[in-house]
């Protein structure tokens, strides 16, 4: 069953790659591809597209939880850190409280570690 889910999953980042290809700079293909690698633990690739995406798109919150827990899981802490920050203060200028504490909830049990 893994390695069905595991070409599944393949293929879904292959089609985004191909729509990337066609349209670089666009911001939803991007944060679709950074989403497939997060549900695959792949937080180099995640963190490479998640940078790219919010440099150019108006994110409302969203992206800087995957970032996040993405420079998390490969050990920059600090990083980590500065993106949750980020993160509350984007999403409550978009009117996301839940978010914003999701986000302090995460932030706290760092500083915590």
């Amino acid at each position: 069953m893994g390695k069905i889910i595991n070409k599944f999953m393949q293929n879904r980042i292959e089609i985004f790659k191909q729509m990337l290809e066609a349209e670089p700079d666009n911001a939803m293909v991007m944060f679709g591809l950074a989403k497939e690698y997060e549900k695959l633990g792949q937080a180099e690739e995640v963190i490479a597209l998640l940078e790219k995406y919010l440099a150019t798109a108006d994110d409302e919150g969203n992206a800087y939880g995957a970032l996040a827990k993405a420079y998390d899981k490969q050990g920059n802490r600090e990083k980590a850190i500065q993106i949750y920050q980020k993160g509350i203060e984007v999403s409550l200028a978009h009117g996301h409280p839940t978010m914003a504490g999701d986000y302090k909830f995460a932030l706290d049990m760092l500083n915590d570690e």
